[in-house]
């Protein structure tokens, strides 16, 4: 078969949906199916704050979406492999018989703070960011895993092994137990330098070295889809299955971020800036501000990046204000018909999954600032939008100031890049050109050019980069509202710290109170 006609599928494990694709050899989707990613708490009568993915609903959900893009092609046998992108925090304990033991912990759920709170007390932020290139999140894999062991010793016990999301589904596909650099970063227990497990992690947290897998190259050929999981999926038995990576990081190969100089701007549930070097930087100066530095998916290559939650805000609010429903067109012509630059002086702050990167604080949490009794649900909208541009532009200014630099190209993606309104109030906020990828769904694409590249359909990810790029809209920004912005900009710099005691001791009730 020809490299025109063969197809390569890509299994995307998002927070709000997951999504499977068809890509051809120029990129083109060929055939695209999604299924939403919903919250589940079996344990809500005694704990409704704690949030879980179901692994049985992912894996069915990822078989339905399957199923739909197989039935839009003429020849199964077109699929010659398949790649599993996604959420990177997330895991689960897995039996020797291959059994989930226990839901996936989401990374919006809060319970970790505890061990987070111990682990920088007896290990140390500034240590462990020098070695795994990430400050002590409570969202970090091994918090869930100590969480566990405190928690539910005997699960622990009975696990052969903790897959992250990604891993679990390349598990389920083809019975591998494997993880890549970049999954393997977000466990925090992985040197960037040396790129394999950090013993000295491992043996200071106290996990259990038997539940991490062996970390393998993107891009690596893992094994064959097995008979249950084609009977599931529809993909074709035999079909190989590539090594992919965290989705953040495969996005930005679509877009050829992954050579240095050009930055990237995922957004998604997400919203991560990243930039690509040939070395990982240990400097305590990234790790203070929550700015990682992670092992790229690209062979060699390490990503700095910055990021924190963007388009879950937007999701939450339209929930609350009874706007899930309506069309998106809609909502946001109400709030163009009434332009109020600064949301008429209202102010939010998007930290409602804690604060990552720059404010680097697992206890903050979000706020309206500025509220009046002339304030309408269009301005707090606006100031939501207004507020997660803020964060852009806090996350952007501060890695420049820590890497000792001056970005000068912005690249935005994801699939958040639908929405105009935010895009223009982006550049306008910040100042700057922001080009958008008519590629909206880079994740997924990126992990299919890994497949790709491992399948020989390219040489290699330059030349898969060349080939599918696209089209680039620039949204320039109006000088004259930049200028409007510019202060409110500063206010929005300084809410954190002058909120963080009181954030802080909320977060303490909370604790007690659960």
């Amino acid at each position: 078969m020809t490299s025109e006609r063969k197809l390569v599928a890509a299994i995307d494990l998002g927070s709000t949906s997951t999504k499977v694709g068809l890509y051809a050899s120029d990129g083109r989707c060929v055939a695209s199916a999604s299924r939403p990613t919903e919250r589940f708490n079996p344990y809500a009568a005694q704990h409704p704050e704690w949030v879980f993915w179901n692994p049985d609903a992912i894996w069915n959900g990822v078989g339905e979406a399957c199923r739909e893009v197989m039935a839009a092609i003429d020849d199964p046998a077109r699929v010659t492999g398949v790649a599993v992108t996604g959420m990177g925090m997330d895991g689960v304990p897995v039996s020797g018989d291959g059994r989930a033991l226990y839901p996936f912990i989401s990374w919006h759920c809060g319970r970790t703070a505890p061990q987070a709170a111990w682990w920088e007390q007896s290990i140390g932020a500034e240590h462990t960011f020098g070695i795994a290139g990430f400050p002590p999140w409570a969202m970090t894999g091994v918090m869930r895993v100590r969480w566990m062991m405190e928690h539910e010793p005997e699960i622990i016990r009975q696990a052969e092994s903790w897959l992250l999301i990604g891993d679990y589904i390349n598990f389920k596909l083809c019975g591998v137990r494997a993880t890549d650099a970049s999954m393997a970063s977000c466990m925090l227990l992985f040197d960037q330098k040396k790129r394999e497990w950090s013993d000295e992690l491992i043996e200071r947290s106290g996990i259990p070295r038997r539940l991490l897998p062996v970390v393998k190259p993107s891009g690596t050929v893992l094994g064959t889809v097995l008979e249950d999981a084609a009977r599931l999926t529809c993909l074709p038995q035999g079909t190989l299955v590539v090594l992919g990576g965290q989705d953040h990081l495969c996005g930005t190969l679509p877009i050829g971020a992954h050579r240095p100089g050009v930055v990237a701007n995922i957004m998604g549930s997400w919203e991560s800036l990243i930039a690509t070097v040939m070395q990982p930087d240990s400097s305590w100066t990234l790790g203070r501000a929550g700015v990682c530095v992670q092992a790229h998916v690209a062979p060699g290559r390490y990503a700095v990046w910055g990021g924190s939650p963007s388009a879950s805000a937007l999701t939450w609010f339209r929930e609350v204000a009874g706007d899930a429903d309506r069309p998106w067109e809609d909502v946001v012509a109400e709030v163009e018909r009434e332009p109020k630059t600064g949301s008429g002086g209202v102010i939010f702050l998007p930290y409602l999954s804690s604060a990552p990167c720059p404010v680097n604080d697992g206890k903050a949490a979000g706020a309206f600032v500025g509220l009046l009794n002339t304030t309408r649900k269009t301005d707090l909208l606006r100031a939501v939008i207004e507020g997660l541009n803020y964060q852009f532009l806090h996350i952007l200014r501060t890695m420049e100031e820590s890497m000792d630099t001056r970005f000068q190209r912005i690249v935005a993606s994801g699939g958040a890049t639908r929405n105009s309104f935010w895009l223009q109030n982006k550049a306008d906020i910040s100042g700057m050109d922001v080009e958008v990828s008519e590629i909206q769904d880079t994740s997924p694409l990126g992990a299919a050019m890994l497949a790709g590249v491992a399948l020989g359909i390219w040489r290699d990810l330059d030349e898969a980069a060349e080939r599918v790029k696209g089209f680039t809209h620039i949204y320039h920004p109006n000088t004259a509202v930049t200028a409007r912005y510019e202060p409110l900009f500063e206010i929005y710099r300084s809410l954190a710290p002058v909120l963080r005691p009181a954030n802080h001791a909320l977060a303490e009730w909370r604790t007690a109170g659960c």
